[in-house]
């Protein structure tokens, strides 16, 4: 089922092994989704900082995936959905570049498909609070 419970869970999976691949095996990580074979250090060292970025995203929605309906939740899903969407047109500009490991264009549809999921989860949410709200003000 696609709940925000899952949705949360499913984020939290990815980004901490992305994140932990990159903070440990950065060269890796770039070579897989960009085919470069030996990164700068510089390259390295943004990758590292990404991967704790990463890491700090899927933490932060390991422990939202059961605080239903929260403020922070909610914020955390859009947080996620601006990610989302920053992650496949990024990663699909580097494909356009000729930029393109092994995982790049699958790591686009998994981003793409993500984006869709938590758009949907962030309408759903609107329309419960929107049938909350009317139930409290006919009251």
């Amino acid at each position: 089922m696609l709940s925000q419970r899952n949705l949360f869970i499913t984020t939290a999976l990815i980004e901490v092994g992305a994140g932990l691949s990159l903070l440990c095996l950065p060269t890796l990580v770039i070579w897989l989704l960009l085919a470069v074979g030996e990164p700068s250090p510089e390259a390295l060292i943004v990758g590292r900082v990404g991967g704790a970025g990463l890491l700090a995203i899927g933490v932060a929605c390991w422990l939202a995936r059961d605080d239903r309906g929260s403020r922070s939740q909610r914020a955390l899903l859009w947080g996620t959905l601006v990610y989302n969407i920053g992650a496949c047109v990024v990663l699909a500009y580097a494909g356009s570049m000729r930029m393109s490991g092994v995982v790049l264009w699958p790591a686009v549809v998994l981003h793409a498909a993500l984006t869709v999921w938590c758009a949907a989860c962030l309408r759903a949410s609107a329309a419960r609070t929107h049938i909350v709200y009317n139930n409290q003000k006919g009251r």
